[in-house]
């Protein structure tokens, strides 16, 4: 199904994203905790996409077999970073041949050689090349809530949002973030600039201190005084960490499904039992 058409049918969706592994070796326990997830009957999965391919067979594998095995709609990343047209015509082919209908497509983090692609800059004309190679695709992209890193202005951001949505985006994701006023606001700016298209917020449950710094480091999220505090009393409790985190992830998904964003996905780092808390602690408000 495509995720556009989900989004019509269904007032409220958890979604889960996992990622394939850098390496063949890992295959198994990746495909193994996918799996478990899947078997948790989200509305949909999404499976990325390594950096320059190095791991497209496994997105390609991953997604085909979790549509087939769980009939769980899936969501396919592509990414512009050291691709090439030819190499993007390929995946695309064979996302359609596995049957899968939904593409994300994102431009990427930029390798340390410091070129993207040669044939790509941005998302954008990655969307419009997967378009005319097949149009049938429904077509998700990122957006940033707090603005991309690589924007001065947070105006300047929007305006290439409102491109990537120009070009035939469907929806949108957003990266995490972890205080609910910063996506509200963003909402109202891009609202505002006549992007219309469904926004779904990507929630990450903080269940391991270190995960803070990393998530600073990445997205360059802002940690509220109400984590920080949190992370400091459980930092050293794994287990009471992961129990908080779990909770603290869920207490977002509420107050936003409360404030009519109805349509979450959630970064759950290949982490079943992460899932699993989610999921049973929201059962009840998204069914």
């Amino acid at each position: 199904m495509k995720i556009s058409q989900l989004f019509k049918e269904k007032d409220v969706t958890l979604s889960f994203e996992v990622f394939p592994p850098k390496t063949d070796a890992g295959f198994e326990a990746v495909e193994k905790a996918a799996s478990e997830i899947a078997a948790l009957s989200p509305d949909f999965m999404s499976v990325t996409y390594g950096a320059g391919g190095g791991t497209s067979k496994n997105t390609a594998k991953i997604a085909g077999d979790l549509q087939d095995r769980f009939s769980v709609p899936v969501l396919a990343h592509l990414t512009c970073v050291s691709s090439t047209k030819d190499l993007v015509k390929s995946v695309v082919n064979e996302y359609k041949e596995r049957g899968i209908e939904n593409i994300m497509a994102l431009r990427g983090d930029i390798p340390k050689e410091g070129r993207i692609s040669f044939d790509y800059d941005h998302a954008t004309e990655l969307i419009y090349d997967i378009k005319s190679i097949d149009d049938s695709f429904c077509i998700g992209g990122a957006c940033y809530p707090e603005g991309h890193v690589e924007c001065a202005r947070q105006s300047e951001d929007i305006q290439h949002l409102k491109e990537k949505v120009d070009a035939g985006c469907d929806f949108l994701t957003t990266q995490m973030f972890f205080d609910n006023s910063t996506l509200y606001q963003f909402l109202y700016r891009i609202r505002e600039k006549g992007i219309e298209v469904p926004v779904v917020p990507g929630i990450m449950p903080i269940t391991n201190a270190k995960q803070v710094a990393r998530s600073v480091a990445l997205s360059g999220s802002t940690i509220p005084q109400k984590m920080k505090i949190m992370v400091d009393r459980f930092a050293d409790e794994p287990d009471k960490m992961k129990e908080a985190g779990i909770i603290y992830a869920c207490d977002q998904i509420i107050d936003l499904i409360s404030n009519g964003v109805s349509h979450i996905h959630v970064y759950s780092m290949n982490k079943p039992d992460i899932a699993e808390g989610i999921m049973n602690n929201l059962r009840s408000i998204i069914r």
